[in-house]
């Protein structure tokens, strides 16, 4: 950290941090209440000054608007773009930059995770802390390490999103203890971000981490005299959570009723069975593999063990017949082609990763369109991920919503702290942000793969009491946001912003500070250039002319250049206008 980053700020800072927590808590409170459309438009805004290259801006420097489009695709896309990052996306052009994405290869976690028992192995870590409690972290390592650093900023975002709908959690123990169980699954859904839904489904399938998970690994065969019969607990979920929900739905998500105008389930206890009996004889693979094996394997998957697989004739989706006599991977290969095959897949996991990564409340029709591109209508493949992805980003909906007062979504408290720290230019001293995550995850209540079940840390038709209810719209990340989460998310904004704790780093890991240089300088010339590039860089444009107004009576208080500028920063994040995407 700079010494001008790091300076005390002395009466300043003790002057206004009484007053930062309190609009921070009252701005996120409204957010609670007024999660509608909102407007942008405060400020002059002037066309911002391309990054410095000792020249003249080109004449085809991106206008304000195609800063603010750029800013929008990005924070929907990514986890976040510094300035520089916009611009450069703002002159490539959002469909370039998303070809390029997704040919970038996948940046793994294994790789971390190798390093890091390597340096274990060699004692290079703290001798303060034993070698199972080194292990935990590892996989929390890799992942803000990835998120930091990895150039396939689209792929580690939409992975994310995946991770939340085909949910594993280390809130097993088997699963936080090996630091391989968590991070080669993440690395599947890395993998097939953007291959075909089917291998995704086969991958998650038969990984071990979700074997453990769902309980299907060393799931036997019915023995009736000991009273033993298949787990359903994975063949439940499969459908209900990871492919087809339950209920039938049209191509644009809504349900489809019955004679009574009542939804249609789309499978029974009796598919539940049936699927059950399908993933049976599963165990973990590699070397001195058996059924009943309990010593994990994480880095292969499931090896099929066909004595123990449940034989016969089994009955799924569609009626459907699985034929007696196939092998227990042609069962499970047939089982996830019925799924696969579905019309509920489309708009189901369409719809999710619409939620996910745009808005909560997609109209019908957008729905359809990412549904139909899920059916091969733009690729000719059906369950082409990279289509699907395609048709979620580059709808009209993501920049020019029909319907302004129910877009936009209310940003989950993980994704707005990566992003900050991301968007403020966060520097490692050692390029590694290997940071544990328990003090984010303590005040941002979440963190990947920590989910307390299989249903995520919300759920996908989550709606709130009062005018959205009222409204009949969802809102799913409310469910985890109350008066607590709304102090506490705010203090992690301001332990970061102002006090310049980032991340929670141990040796010997290089510490992580913010690089607020570009920002103080702006700031130095005009506190009106600084909230033109916060509203840019945050906002994407949407700021509006009251919250800005807020920002400058305070910021104005403070006469220190690197303390105001980071005031303004810290009440942009803290602010209801900030905390719904719009």
């Amino acid at each position: 950290m700079s010494a001008r980053n790091g300076r005390m700020f002395g009466r300043d800072r003790i002057g206004v941090a009484s007053r930062l927590l309190r609009w921070g808590v009252f701005g996120l409170i409204l957010t609670v209440t007024a999660c509608g459309g909102g407007g942008g438009g405060g400020g002059t805004n002037p066309i911002p000054t391309p990054p410095p290259d000792g020249g003249s801006p080109p004449p085809s420097a991106p206008t304000v608007g195609e800063l603010n489009e750029a800013a929008k695709l990005a924070s929907v896309s990514t986890f976040g773009l510094p300035y520089d990052a916009l611009y450069a996306l703002a002159e490539t052009g959002f469909d370039s930059w998303l070809q390029t994405q997704f040919n970038t290869p996948a940046t793994l976690h294994k790789p971390v995770i190798d390093d890091l028992e390597d340096m274990l192995a060699n004692g290079e870590l703290a001798a303060n802390r034993d070698a199972n409690a080194h292990r935990k972290r590892f996989r929390r390592y890799a992942w803000w390490s990835r998120a930091m650093t990895a150039p396939d900023v689209l792929r580690q975002r939409v992975a994310f999103a995946l991770s939340e709908i085909f949910v594993v959690s280390d809130q097993v123990a088997q699963l936080n203890n090996n630091p391989y169980a968590l991070s080669t699954y993440y690395d599947q859904l890395l993998t097939h971000a953007f291959t075909n839904y089917r291998d995704l489904l086969e991958a998650v399938a038969l990984h071990p981490a979700m074997g453990v998970y769902l309980s299907h690994v060393n799931n036997p065969k019915a023995d009736p005299d000991a009273n033993q019969f298949p787990d359903e607990n994975f063949a439940r979920e499969v459908m209900q959570l990871f492919s087809i929900g339950l209920f039938e739905l049209n191509a644009d998500g809504s349900e489809k009723l019955d004679d009574d105008g009542q939804p249609i389930p789309s499978y029974n206890n009796d598919t539940i069975r049936e699927m059950a009996r399908v993933f049976t004889g599963l165990s973990f693979g590699g070397p001195n593999a058996r059924f009943g094996k309990r010593g994990p394997v994480f880095q292969v998957p499931m090896q099929m063990f066909d004595e123990f697989h449940e034989p016969g004739e089994k009955v799924l989706l569609n009626d459907v017949v699985v034929p007696a006599g196939q092998t227990g991977m042609q069962d499970i290969e047939m089982a996830l082609d019925n799924l696969f095959n579905h019309p509920n897949v489309g708009p189901f996991i369409g719809r999710q990763l619409i939620q996910r990564l745009v808005m909560s409340n997609p109209p019908p029709a957008y729905v359809a369109r990412v549904s139909a591109a899920f059916n091969g209508d733009s690729s000719g493949v059906r369950g082409d991920m990279r289509a699907v992805i395609e048709a979620v980003l580059t709808d009209p909906e993501v920049v020019s919503p029909s319907d302004p007062e129910t877009a936009g979504r209310l940003r989950e408290p993980l994704v707005r702290f990566v992003s900050m720290a991301r968007q403020l230019n966060a520097v490692a001293d050692d390029g590694l942000f290997y940071n544990n995550g328990y003090a984010q995850q303590f005040l941002l209540r979440q963190h990947p793969l920590s989910a307390p079940s299989v249903f995520n840390f919300y759920l996908p038709n989550h709606s709130p009491a009062g005018p959205l209810a009222q409204a009949g719209l969802v809102a799913p990340e409310f469910q985890i946001t109350d008066t607590t989460s709304i102090v506490t998310v705010t203090n992690a904004m301001y332990l970061a912003v102002i006090g310049n704790q980032v991340m929670d780093i141990e040796p010997p890991f290089g510490a992580v500070s913010l690089d607020l240089t570009a920002f103080e300088d702006l700031n130095a010339d005009s506190l009106d250039a600084l909230l033109d590039r916060l509203d840019t860089v945050f906002m994407h444009g949407t700021m509006e002319a009251t919250t800005r107004q807020w920002i400058a009576d305070i910021a104005l208080e403070v006469e220190d250049v690197p303390l105001r500028t980071r005031v303004a920063i810290y009440m942009t994040l803290a602010s209801a206008n900030y905390a719904v995407n719009i």
